[in-house]
Order: structure tokens, then C-alpha cells, then sequence
């Protein structure tokens, strides 16, 4: 069994984040790691592999080529191999550029199964999965807590308000997982070692059959006009509680006209 893993690079947790004035895109100069909710979509693929015989991981990803060095824990962990689509034209990709992209990649591997960690730490969109698996015309099912598969089905446990759905889907399949589903594994010394001699893809736009129109700005349909810092704060008021905090908050409201 063929299971890909879609994978991005972002800034690490601790960075500082900011906007580039001029592109008007998240600066992504400083330091990067693999996104925290794909490594759960990495362990479970792993935990697969090492119930279904003979099965492969594979781990999918758009980024620049300095990308490379991070997407490596994932090798470290145990994937088998890896493919980056890296490529200047892409600089820029939004949704519906990035989707195609992955699309065309996961066309090429294949795989029966296509995982993704539930969102990005750093744009927290949560639906690329979707547009995805809309391309691939596949069933979808997120938000994933458990995952098993059962003769050519996968079986998932999601978590709800009221309890857990218990969802069947007909394979090939996408599933994106929470970052409940499981507690990664700390890449070994051995593995980080290993790492580096596992196959390492790197693909251009061109290879996958795509043409600079159909990725980057120029295949995005998002545009930021413009960026602007927040307004000031107005005059605020602090309330000690000393016993009056509540007759204090009321009296605020009401003098507003807010009650």
C-alpha cells in the first residue's frame, strides 16, 4: 500500500512573524520547521506502514529548495522517500495554485491513501485538504481522531460535540487528522543519520505537466490590496475588584448606553 503525506514547511513556532510590505506575504526568511499538525499525518502513516505489509510512505510537499532540510524529520521518522515541487514560479502559490500543484504531484504517486495534518501553523486554513481531494475527485473525511482501514475502506473516528462519528470511505481516499490522533515518535539517531541517503525528489512545475500560468501569482485567485497596522486602542478603564467590581461594570455600561 502507497500512502502520501502532503507536508509543508513553515516558520518555526517561536519566530517572529511579520508581513512583507512589498509582496505582501508572510516573510518566510527566518527560520523554518515541518508544520507541527503534519507530523501527526506523518506518524499515522507510519503506524499503517507498520500494520499493512509491504506498504510505502511517501512524503509530498511544495516550498523552496532550502525546504529540504526540514522535510527531512519526516524521513528521519521513517518515511520512505520524498518529493518537493520547488520551483520561482510557484513563489506566491495561494489555494487554488498550491492545490493544483499537489493535485498533479499525488496523480503522479498515486497512492491510496493521501494524508494531511488538519491545518498550517502558520495561516491556519484548514482546507486545502478539500480543494485537494476535489481535484483528485476522492471522498474526503477531516478532523480525524482515529484511523484504521478495513479490506479496501478507511474507517475514521471523529470527534464531535455531542460524541464521535464513526465515517467509511471507499478507497483511494484523503484524510486530514487532528493532532489528537496520536503522539508522534521522536526521530532516533539512526534515523536522522539515514535521513539524508533516503530518496529525495525535487520536481519543477514543468516536470508535473504544469506552465508558470497555473501556479504562483499568476495561478492564485487571492490578492491582498493593501496592509495597514491596527487602529489604536480607545480610552480603557481598569476596575480593581474590591467588592464593587460588578456595580462599577454596570455603571460603565449604562453611562454607554450599552444596557
Amino acid at each position: 500500500m502507497k500512502i502520501a503525506v502532503c507536508a509543508k514547511v513553515v516558520p518555526e513556532s517561536g519566530s517572529r512573524r511579520r508581513i512583507d510590505t512589498q509582496t505582501k506575504r508572510l516573510d518566510r526568511s527566518g527560520e523554518i520547521g515541518l508544520n507541527s499538525f503534519d507530523v501527526n499525518a506523518v506518524e499515522e502513516a507510519l503506524r499503517i506502514k507498520e500494520r499493512v505489509p509491504d506498504s510505502e510512505v511517501v512524503v509530498v510537499s511544495l516550498g523552496p529548495a532550502r525546504a529540504l532540510e526540514a522535510l527531512r524529520k519526516a524521513l528521519a521518522m521513517g518515511a520512505d522517500r520524498l518529493v518537493l515541487i520547488s520551483d520561482d514560479a510557484a513563489e506566491g502559490s495561494d489555494l487554488v495554485a498550491t492545490s493544483t500543484v499537489l493535485a498533479k504531484a499525488l496523480e503522479r504517486e498515486n497512492a491510496e491513501l493521501v494524508l494531511f495534518g488538519q491545518q498550517a501553523g502558520d495561516s491556519d486554513g484548514a482546507v486545502l485538504w478539500a480543494a485537494v481531494a476535489e481535484r483528485l475527485r476522492r471522498p474526503l473525511v477531516s478532523q480525524a481522531a482515529e484511523l484504521d482501514l478495513e479490506d479496501s475502506r478507511v474507517v475514521v473516528k471523529r470527534q464531535t460535540e455531542f460524541g464521535y462519528d464513526r465515517i467509511e470511505a471507499p478507497l483511494p481516499a484523503v484524510v486530514a487528522v487532528s493532532d489528537a490522533i496520536n503522539e508522534p515518535r521522536y526521530p532516533s539517531l539512526r534515523g536522522i543519520m539515514g535521513a539524508k541517503q533516503k530518496p529525495q525528489e525535487v520536481l519543477s512545475i514543468a516536470e508535473l505537466g504544469l506552465d508558470a500560468g497555473q501556479v504562483g501569482e499568476a495561478g492564485s485567485r487571492t490578492e491582498v490590496y493593501a496592509l495597514a497596522d491596527p487602529p489604536p486602542r480607545g480610552d480603557s478603564l481598569k476596575i480593581e475588584d474590591d467588592g464593587s467590581a460588578a456595580e462599577r461594570i454596570v455603571e460603565f455600561l449604562a453611562e454607554r448606553k450599552l444596557l
